[in-house]
């Protein structure tokens, strides 16, 4: 059935006060257990002095958020406020150069703040991958760059490279791998563009531009080669209507969104509560269900920040990068689930694309999605916890499309097209609220740990059982439709704007 299937307006206002009320209730526990566990021995590391006069400690478990906004901050605003300027005025001056304009100002800040040894190591892969480009073959390709990859995440190659780094800082190690293994992906993807091209490659120096962009060289995203090429050669500059107003608005949205997360992190422990199981075992159902999902929403929030305020950069310098990624709170499918969209395109552009074509075929998407998840194995960097958290995300993604298959076997398809629109909607929403739910167990590993994770399911499953899984499955079947509505509505609305272009 259609995405535009319609519901009555007093029943979507129904699954909209029970979700609001769920979300406040459970908001309630997570608010009570964090403020009687504030001073307890445990949590001392990672709850510090915070907002006296309100009485809260914040919550710092997140290293990496507490780096960027503290002490790195400063940091980051120089780095980008220069790039921004530098820009701003080759944009002006030199747009047909701004490109190798970009790259000076990239290579500069890289060898400032990494020194000569770091850009050296960058440099030697560049130059390897350039020359298997060369070649013009995929397969060689594929091998030299994920051996490459692999130098920076296995050892004894990862501490070899990271030693020839002298001096040490707080984001150093950061730094280090964040570069290093974007620059690796950049790579691949400027040898398989090289070698699809007819006639010549690309030069070095085309290479070299893409690679040291300073918004997307540390932290992402990845922009595949033929993109950042195409629009970064463009040599008449022109704004849309409106886009500076949207740069300003997404702007003040990535502002609000750090001062939030703050204000967050004094009232509600959500990273640093999952550490003490004990403690845990105490908290009811619906508290343990919110604090699962509040860490996926709040992961969510971070890349969005992240990968926003890189974007605002990026557009600011008419280019238009990878979108960022899909609130958590609006999937219920494996396929669209992602933290980083700019990794995500690339490994469905050159891997699960490539050999899983249409995705029609089982046996197909098996492969690729096998394939998909090796790559990004080794991306994140080989350990338990990635490996456990690989298999269950890939086994998630192709169980949906087993499901998917099954149900359009002929007597099910004929007893569908019996059914009116809403109700089929309403059976394929029960479905999603098991994937939603799905979603957030299979990733909670990777994001916090495998202990929370198995006590969460526990609790939903085994010993909440049937009233907190009858009672959850409902309230998250509730927000399905509410998705669906939301989908409904923009699927209407795109297809209007696509009328109005034909007219």
């Amino acid at each position: 059935m259609g995405v535009k299937a319609m519901l009555p307006s007093y029943e979507l206002g129904f699954y909209a006060l029970v979700v609001t009320c769920a979300v406040v209730y459970s908001g309630s526990g997570i608010f009570e257990a964090s403020r009687d566990s504030m001073n307890r021995k445990a949590f001392r590391e990672n709850i510090k002095p915070g907002w006296h006069y309100f009485g809260r400690k914040m919550d710092v478990a997140d290293f990496e958020w507490m780096m960027w906004f503290t002490s790195f901050r400063n940091v980051i605003i120089f780095a980008l406020s220069g790039h921004v300027l530098f820009g701003k005025i080759c944009s002006m001056v030199v747009p047909q150069h701004r490109g190798v304009m970009y790259m000076l100002y990239g290579v500069s800040a890289v060898l400032c703040s990494m020194g000569p040894v770091y850009l050296m190591i960058i440099l030697s892969h560049c130059l390897v991958l350039y020359s298997i480009a060369l070649a013009k073959q995929k397969w060689l390709c594929y091998v030299a760059g994920l051996c490459c990859l692999a130098s920076f995440k296995m050892e004894p190659f990862s501490s070899w490279q990271s030693g020839f780094v002298t001096g040490a800082f707080d984001l150093q190690d950061v730094l280090f791998y964040g570069g290093s293994c974007f620059t690796i992906m950049r790579c691949m993807s400027f040898a398989l563009e090289s070698s699809e091209r007819k006639e010549g490659i690309y030069s070095i120096f085309d290479l070299l531009k893409y690679n040291f962009y300073l918004p997307f060289f540390f932290f992402g995203p990845v922009m595949t080669f033929d993109q950042f090429h195409a629009q970064v050669s463009t040599r008449e500059l022109r704004r849309k209507d409106d886009e500076m107003r949207n740069i300003r608005v997404h702007a003040l949205l990535h502002v609000g969104a750090i001062i939030a997360v703050d204000i967050f992190f004094h009232f509600f422990y959500i990273l640093t509560l999952p550490s003490d199981l004990k403690f845990m075992n105490r908290l009811s159902d619906w508290s343990l269900a919110g604090l699962a999902y509040s860490n996926l929403v709040y992961d969510w929030v971070k890349a969005a920040v992240m990968f926003g305020v890189i974007n605002t950069i990026a557009r600011l310098d008419h280019l238009e990068p990878p979108q960022p990624p899909k609130c958590i709170t609006m999937l219920y499918v494996f396929a669209e689930t992602h933290f980083d969209r700019g990794i995500n395109d690339w490994l469905c552009k050159y891997v699960y694309d490539h050999i899983g074509e249409n995705h029609d075929d089982i046996l197909k998407e098996l492969v690729a999605s096998i394939a998909t998840f090796a790559v990004t194995t080794l991306w994140l960097g080989p350990c338990e916890i990635v490996y456990i958290w690989s298999v269950i995300n890939c086994f998630g993604l192709n169980f949906e499309l087993w499901v998917q298959k099954f149900f359009q076997q002929k007597p099910f398809a004929k007893l569908e097209a019996k059914m009116s629109e809403a109700t089929s909607r309403r059976i394929r929403a029960v479905f999603g609220a098991v994937n939603f739910w799905a979603i957030v167990l299979y990733n909670i590993p990777a994001l916090n740990s495998l202990e929370f994770a198995l006590l969460v399911t526990k609790r939903l499953l085994l010993t909440g059982f049937p009233v907190s899984t009858l009672s959850i499955w409902f309230i998250t079947y509730c927000g399905v439709q509410l998705i669906k509505e939301h989908e409904r509505i923009l699927a209407i609305e795109e297809e209007k704007s696509d009328k109005a272009k034909v007219e």
